[in-house]
């Protein structure tokens, strides 16, 4: 198939670049380099690792159980938090 195509500035310099330390032709480049892109591009997404937050503890809680809402309101806001 025959195309033709606009390269980039930088594109077409590192293209002259492989073609040069490659010793090979702009044609077997180009494909070359599109089948791998291409390849790497339909290629299904690595999976990460998921990320686990690290656990510190805190030690005891200062205002006792946090079980009682209610208490702990009174605890932290005095006795007329209603």
């Amino acid at each position: 198939m025959r195309t033709t195509l606009t390269l980039d500035d930088d594109v077409a310099v590192l293209l002259e670049r492989v073609c040069k330390a490659r010793k090979a032709g702009l044609k077997d480049t180009v494909n070359e380099a599109l089948r791998e892109g291409l390849r790497q591009m339909a290629a299904p997404p690595k999976r990460r690792k998921p990320y686990r937050t690290p656990s510190t503890d805190l030690g005891p809680s200062l205002i006792g159980s946090l079980d009682n809402i209610g208490q702990v309101l009174e605890t932290a806001e005095g006795p007329l938090h209603r």
